[in-house]
């Protein structure tokens, strides 16, 4: 009876410096963190936070609950998240914060939800990148023209050597989408001689893929 007691007094101490929370406990808040920010369930969220689920814990790919939400452009679990002090530079296995992937999905109203949160404008992904250079490959104006208010560096060049300019240029199609995006950068101050690493400028990709009013662009802006 005496050791019983002994063994139940040492649980109880050990329940109380947790919290009142077993490990499997938190474990399983946790996941269901996770899962509820994945889905888009800010109510599901906000309960799994009260009940002592860690804000930072992570899959198995090492994604945050903020980043899932970002993923899923679920905005208002994002500003729940951040609002408990979520890290919008919290990185997976592959390189993604909750920032970068809004440089993917090109939403702004997830780039003005994470904004709160300081993120940096300088963290990289896979491929060298800031956040700008994504979206001006996959024709994101919108988001464009929000993240250049930021201070973000316009002119930043990833592992390829490509500046978001380039990338627009080498992986658009020279389309409006992507005409508006080479204004806004060159409005930004883009340099637009920049060239990549075989010293073929924005210009002379322009020119050798047929965007006539891309070229026009460029030209009206000084390039050469």
């Amino acid at each position: 009876m005496k050791r019983r007691a002994i063994l139940t007094s040492g649980l109880s101490l050990l329940l109380a410096a947790c919290g009142g929370r077993t490990v499997k406990g938190e474990i399983v808040l946790n996941e269901e963190l996770l899962v509820r920010a994945g889905r888009g369930d800010a109510a599901g969220v906000r309960d799994a936070l009260a009940s002592g689920a860690d804000v930072e814990a992570r899959d198995r790919l090492r994604r945050t609950a903020l980043l899932l939400a970002a993923a899923g452009d679920h905005v208002e679990v994002a500003e729940v998240l951040v609002t408990a002090g979520a890290d919008p530079n919290a990185q997976d296995s592959r390189l993604d914060t909750p920032w970068l992937v809004t440089g993917v999905t090109g939403s702004v109203a997830m780039l003005n939800a994470l904004l709160p949160a300081k993120p940096d404008l300088t963290v990289r992904n896979r491929y060298g990148g800031v956040s700008l250079i994504p979206a001006c490959e996959r024709g994101h104006v919108d988001y464009v023209r929000e993240v250049l208010k930021t201070g973000i560096d316009v002119n930043h060049v990833n592992d390829l050597g490509w500046t978001g300019l380039l990338e627009a240029v080498i992986l658009g199609d020279g389309g409006p989408p992507y005409q508006e995006i080479v204004r806004l950068l060159v409005a930004a101050g883009a340099d637009v001689d920049l060239a990549d690493r075989d010293g073929v400028t924005p210009l002379g990709h322009a020119v050798a893929k047929g965007q006539a009013a891309v070229a026009a662009l460029l030209r009206a802006a000084g390039a050469h």
